[in-house]
């Protein structure tokens, strides 16, 4: 894998063989990166990047200038993985990483964020309930946007605060936003 722009551009990671994650694709990543340059301004953000993995997302916005990163993974491996990696790329002070579960995480965070990123595993038994469970906990900010990773088997098309889906194969982002 591989980070696709800004200061760490181009820099390599490579998750243990033993990972269970299912990484974000180089070029999904890049097509999603290229819609959010045209959108917002990096060095301002706060972002949640909810359900970690390999952390390739936080690396993604702090490679771009963004400071204010958290990442939440509940999986210890991949919590080791993301906190090395971390070091090795110098970005201990742009990223936060928390080994928790996403859902109890959520419920207890007070913090608001500009923008949540959130790459569940597609089989998880709850899958459907993100959103909800999500905006029920109110970490948007007003012009917040909550961006969801799923396969192409899922649609939220029909969630109140569904925006818009992104389709990059079988992978697709749909991102949802609380403006009027």
């Amino acid at each position: 894998m591989r980070i696709i722009s800004g200061t760490l551009k181009g820099r390599r990671f490579s998750p243990p063989k033993s990972f269970s994650a299912r990484p974000t694709t180089d070029i999904a990543r890049e097509s999603l990166f290229n819609v959010l340059n045209n959108r917002i301004d990096f060095e301002d953000l706060s972002v949640l990047d909810l359900f970690g993995g390999t952390g390739s997302i936080s690396y993604e916005f702090a490679s771009r200038g963004c400071s204010n990163i958290t990442t939440v993974e509940l999986n210890y491996k991949h919590f080791s993985f993301i906190k090395s990696m971390l070091k090795e790329f110098e970005l201990s002070d742009a990223i936060k990483v928390i080994k928790a579960d996403v859902f109890k995480y959520i419920q207890k965070d007070s913090m608001t964020y500009d923008l949540v990123f959130a790459d569940p595993p597609f089989d998880l038994k709850n899958f459907d309930e993100i959103p909800d469970r999500f905006f029920e906990n109110k970490l948007l900010k007003d012009d917040g946007v909550f961006i969801l990773e799923h396969s192409d088997k899922k649609s939220f098309e029909d969630h109140p605060y569904f925006t818009e889906v992104k389709k990059y194969g079988k992978v697709h982002f749909s991102f949802f936003s609380v403006k009027e």
